[in-house]
This record gives C-alpha cells, structure tokens and sequence, in this order.
C-alpha cells in the first residue's frame, strides 16, 4: 500500500469525534471486452474485477433529522451530485426510513483513472447507512439500489473479486491470485462517456470464458482509443511495457502485476518523481465486508 505521497499506513482507521471509518476499496479490471451494444445505448461488457487495498475513508454520523449532507468539500462535484449523497437518498427511499446522515470522504483514490472511487464511495455508503439506520435490505437488495448509480458500483457492494458479464451488473466470484500491483496515476482524467462514444471503439469482441482469462486473455477494447488520445497514459503505459503494463476500465490509471511488494516499489522506485503513482495488493475480498460485519456485531 505504498505511495508516494502517504505511507499508505492510513488507508482506513479512526476519524476524530466520527468514529471508525468505513473503507472504500480501489478496483482494477484485469481485462475488459466490448462485445455489443445494446438498444439503450449501452454497451455489453466482459471484464474481470480484482479489489486492491488502497482505499478512500468515509466517515457517517447518523442525523435524527432526515436531512443527507455532505460535509467537506469535493473540487468539481456539487453536493447533489456526489455519488455518497446520491446514494443515501436512494437507500432513505427504498428502505422508508426516517433518519438522515452526515457523510465525510477523505480522497485517496482519482477521480476519472478508472479505479471506481466514485463508485465504490457510493457503495460503501449504501453498506454502512443500511447497518447504521437498521434498514435490514440484503446484498441483492443493495445491489438493486446501486446500479442505477453506476455500473461499478454493485460489485463493490458484493465486495468480492469477480467475472461479469451485461454492463457489469452480472457479477460471479472468482477467486485469482492476490498479487501486488504498481499502479500509475497520469495527471489526466478519461471520460468514460467519450471512450465509449469514441467512433473507433471496439464494439464485436467475441466472447470468451474465464478460463480463456486465466490462460492469458487480457485484452483491454478500450486501450487503443485512450492510448490515442490520452498521450500521458501512453507515457504511463509505455514506463510500464517491461512488466506488460495495462489499463484499467477506461483509465487514466495504468498498472502492473507484481510477486512481491518490494518488486513493486522497486519498480514505482525507477518512475519519474512528477509522474504519480502507489504500490496496493491485490486482494479478493474487501475490507468493507469485515467493516459491517463489525458493526452489526455492536
């Protein structure tokens, strides 16, 4: 959980007069086709998400009454948009329940590099409001409410490395290897909307199987549009190439597979000192399952 900037020793703890934070864990995708385009304008996935242990903190005060705020600020996001706020009001409306909450994210993950922070924000305050207010709703529940929110935001719910399917929605556990990761943070943000409208997008990869992914299938459809239009992350990408450097989802953020952390951090070590960048371990299950398991242990 190295990086640059923090030692990445406070990924998640205790937050002062808050209480204990919740985590809300970074994804990669291992790979990712484009395989069709539905009528609705969105387009049929196949990828494979792995859980890595950087994560955003968000802390939840319970309000007595009703009212959904954020405190602290996000540069670029209003308020009403903010993915935690957004989804608070969905789980206050699907579950009727009274209570409010103020909800505080402390930022470790970048917004537009792919790594689902927005999404797994969102989820995370769908799984600790469902324990804090007692709504008692079930993971497929959960899962239900987040989908319109973002089509990431339900694996982070499940909290399990996973292979899917549809626009990522259909969601079946994997278990893979837990390597560590060196992940690149070029100082750009990618438009998911742009990339999948992009004209030169791939839209008819065949299908494959899992086991094709395990046997080295990790193609990304989206890469040779962002590596075209993106040129920091064809310099990130390109830092990468002696490891077989990736990308993940739409990016900016590229990476590389690891056996060990100090292979990692010797890696990130030979990086340029402006080029941003964090060594995380690949992991299969998330951290916020144990989080809400402690709590309705309380």
């Amino acid at each position: 959980m190295l990086g640059r900037a923090d030692s990445g020793d406070a990924l998640w703890g205790e937050g002062v007069g808050w209480g204990e934070a919740w985590p809300a864990p970074a994804k990669l995708n291992l790979m990712l086709r484009v395989v069709g385009r539905r009528a609705d304008g969105y387009h049929e996935l196949q990828t494979v998400f792995q859980l890595i242990d950087r994560c955003d903190r968000l802390w939840i005060d319970v309000r007595d009454d009703g009212r959904i705020r954020r405190v602290g600020d996000l540069e670029g996001v209003p308020e009403q948009a903010d993915l935690t706020v957004r989804a608070a009001l969905a789980l206050r409306q699907a579950s009727g329940c009274a209570l409010g909450a103020d909800i505080r994210c402390e930022k470790h993950l970048p917004m537009g590099g792919g790594l689902g922070g927005g999404s797994s924000d969102a989820a995370t305050t769908l799984v600790a409001l469902n324990a804090l207010w007692s709504a008692g709703l079930s993971e497929d529940e959960l899962a239900e409410i987040a989908l319109p929110l973002g089509a990431d935001v339900p694996v982070f719910i499940r909290g399990r490395a996973a292979w899917a399917e549809g626009v990522g929605e259909r969601l079946d556990p994997v278990e893979l290897p837990e390597p560590w990761y060196l992940v690149l943070t070029p100082a750009c943000s990618v438009s998911t909307k742009d990339v999948f409208s992009h004209p030169d997008l791939t839209r008819d990869s065949k299908l494959i199987t899992l086991a094709d992914f395990m046997h080295g299938d990790t193609v990304n459809d989206c890469l040779p549009v962002v590596r075209r239009e993106y040129p920091e992350v064809r310099s990130a990408l390109g830092l990468l190439d002696p490891w077989g450097g990736r990308l993940t989802g739409t990016g900016a953020c590229v990476f590389a597979a690891f056996p060990s952390e100090s292979e990692a951090s010797a890696a990130l070590g030979r990086m340029p000192a402006e080029l941003g960048g964090f060594v995380a371990r690949g992991r299969n299950r998330s951290p916020l399952l144990d989080r809400v398991a402690a709590q309705t242990a309380v």
